[in-house]
């Protein structure tokens, strides 16, 4: 199973040569291409985790431009936040904003349901849209933060797993 997730997340990995020609990139390809954003260490690789779920969720467009850029200043590893922004698509999206809209009426403690109903009134979508902007804002803030600390963590103890197995596997080898 391990073996088809990486051949999955190498073939799926931005390279070099794509984010150079991105021409949203093009002004600050210079640093995006620093050879040190692209090493995959035990650092980098969560804080590239973390950074791709936050701009994956709170970026509706240009999710990549934004965690590759957004990886300059954290020392985040370009691909790896790249493809973590891939977690919200069309699939995942509509129930991650029905979520961070439950969350954000919690949160804002929203007690009374949103006027309208967006199917049935056509005229009144906008005004709906806009008493439920902030509960359904404030939720992707809190589901980002959430899903990131997450990340970071599954990410860190993935990589002390995946290492641990390396020298496990390295000490059996030097003892047969």
């Amino acid at each position: 199973m391990w073996q088809r997730s990486i051949a999955w997340c190498r073939r799926n990995l931005p390279t070099r040569e794509s984010m150079e020609s991105n021409r949203a990139l093009r002004p600050v390809a210079h640093r995006v291409l620093a050879p040190e954003l692209w090493r995959f260490t035990r650092r980098s690789v969560p804080r590239g985790v973390a950074l791709g779920v936050v701009a994956g969720i709170m970026v509706p467009f240009g999710q990549v431009a934004v965690a590759a850029v957004g990886a300059l200043p954290f020392r985040a590893n370009i691909p790896v936040a790249a493809l973590t922004t891939f977690l919200t698509n069309p699939f995942t999206t509509p129930p991650l904003w029905v979520l961070a809209y439950w969350i954000g009426r919690w949160v804002l403690r929203l007690d009374v349901h949103v006027a309208g109903q967006p199917v049935q009134q056509a005229t009144g979508w906008l005004q709906w849209f806009m008493e439920a902007g902030p509960a359904t804002a404030t939720g992707l803030l809190v589901l980002s933060i959430i899903f990131a600390i997450v990340g970071y963590a599954l990410a860190a103890f993935g990589w002390r797993l995946w290492i641990a197995r390396k020298w496990h596997n390295r000490r059996n080898r030097n003892h047969v």
